[in-house]
């Protein structure tokens, strides 16, 4: 099947728009690439990883950086609010794997870096991508494709 945001523009067009707004927080667009690769990893959404790890390189990411995110826990490459927010991503991603979604921990951890308005940001870049991997990966795009 053709990609349903190609398919319907304006659902592409919301999209992408909802995605930008987590730009607007005080997150670091650094650590925004980070979360959305790492979404993108968990949902096997090979678009979005081909192409976030490339817009990574292009924007300087290391290489360390950028193939550690799937190993982070085990890599020194993360700052501690890198760290919490690629928590924060996994716990989200996952949300209907556990009884208790976000465990207070892990949202203190987030609390500790990161204001409401990073917060915020935070959600809504998780949000977006988890979107955009799931229309691809449902519909099995394929990297490189677009």
């Amino acid at each position: 099947m053709k990609n349903p945001l190609m398919v319907l523009p304006e659902a592409m067009k919301a999209t992408i728009a909802l995605a930008m707004t987590a730009e607007n927080g005080s997150v670091p667009k650094s650590t925004l690439n980070l979360v959305v690769l790492r979404a993108s990893q968990i949902n096997g959404c090979g678009v979005c990883v081909d192409m976030h790890a490339k817009d990574m390189r292009k924007e300087g990411e290391p290489d360390e950086r950028i193939f550690g995110v799937a190993g982070w826990r085990d890599t020194p490459y993360y700052s501690d609010a890198e760290r919490a927010a690629l928590e924060l991503t996994e716990y989200v991603t996952r949300i209907a794997d556990k009884s208790d979604p976000v465990p207070d921990a892990i949202w203190a951890k987030a609390e500790e870096h990161y204001d409401e308005k990073g917060l915020s940001s935070l959600l809504v870049a998780i949000g977006a991508i988890n979107v955009f991997n799931r229309i691809n990966a449902t519909t099995r795009q394929l990297a490189g494709k677009y």
